[in-house]
Formats: C-alpha cells, structure tokens, sequence
C-alpha cells in the first residue's frame, strides 16, 4: 500500500526530480531550487546533497553533454521506465496506454510526442496532479510507484556502473518512494 498523505507531502521534491532529469538548464542549478524542494529530515536529502555537490563542479556545457551522453546514447540508462522490462512488446504498450489515462484522469495533458513513462513527466505528474482524497488514487497510484519502483532500480544500476552523478539524484528517488509505502505492505 502507498501512503498518499506522505507522497503528497513530497509533492515539491518530485518538481526538483523533473527538472534535474530533463536536458539541463542553467536556472535548474539554482541554489533556491534544491532548498524549497527538500526540507529538513527529507528521506532523500543525503542522496540528493551529494548530487548537487558533485553537478556544483561542472560547467553548464559539461553537465549537458554528459546528460546527452548517459540518457540518450546508453541504451541502459533510457529514461523510459517501462523499456528496461518490456523494450517494445505488446505489454509495454498496454501499460502506456494505462499511464496516459492515469494521467488524464488526473488532469495531466500529454505533451505532444512524448510517452508515457518516460520518467521527468512521471516525476512532474506526481508534482502537479491533485489526487488527494480522490477514491480512485490508491489503486491508480499502485501502478504508477510499480512502474516507477522497477524503472529506477534498472536505472540506478546502470547508472552506478557507469559512476554517474545521476546515480545519487536516481537513489534519492527510489529513497522518496521507500517512505511512501506503508508499514503494512513492506511485511506483506
């Protein structure tokens, strides 16, 4: 079970989690950023501190062209999280077609082009959709943090092999949905 209550109490770390998984801008580094999105005794701050540290040693251009380099040309660290499990058979296309309704239930209009799961749009739906005290959250949700849960642990491998910053921002992620799960289903 998810507890929404506490994943909606995150709702700003899942901007800053959009924003840094999105080709890099130079006002996505501004230091106001990070500190509206994590308060103190965030589950994810550690993990999310030392990804700021390490991007803060970088130029703008470099952090562009290893984003280039590790998202759009390492076919393991694709930011679609449905990829790393179904690549193109049948099932992942279900589960798209599952995740756009989800999102337009919940208001989300699909940008023109891109799919579904592709994980900044994942992350901003969990930002900007108000799902709070709405019925068909839980059982909607579920899917979502599966999916989100599976992706990112594909993902974080790929990016710890290849020593990437993002492999903290990714683990930081992963920190936020452990803490929205409730007690009960972790025993289950």
């Amino acid at each position: 079970m998810i507890d929404l209550n506490k994943l909606y109490d995150y709702k700003p770390s899942f901007g800053f989690y959009a924003r840094q998984l999105m080709y890099p801008e130079k006002l996505d580094f501004h230091p106001d950023f990070l500190e509206d999105a994590f308060g103190e005794g965030h589950p994810a701050l550690p993990s999310v501190n030392k990804y700021w540290s390490l991007m803060q040693e970088f130029s703008l251009e470099y952090i562009q062209e290893m984003y280039t380099e590790t998202f759009d040309f390492q076919k393991d660290c694709a930011l679609y999280m449905t990829y790393f499990k179904f690549e193109d058979a049948k099932e992942r296309g279900q589960l798209l077609a599952k995740l756009k309704v989800l999102y337009e239930m919940f208001g989300l209009e699909m940008p023109e082009g891109e799919l579904p799961d592709f994980l900044p749009l994942m992350c901003e739906f969990l930002y900007a959709a108000e799902w709070k005290g709405d019925p068909r959250a839980p059982e909607n949700f579920r899917m979502l943090l599966a999916v989100l849960e599976d992706g990112t642990y594909h993902l974080l491998q790929a990016l710890k092999k290849n020593e990437s910053p993002y492999a903290e921002l990714v683990q930081g992620l992963r920190e936020t949905f452990k803490v929205c799960r409730e007690q009960g289903a972790l025993n289950q």
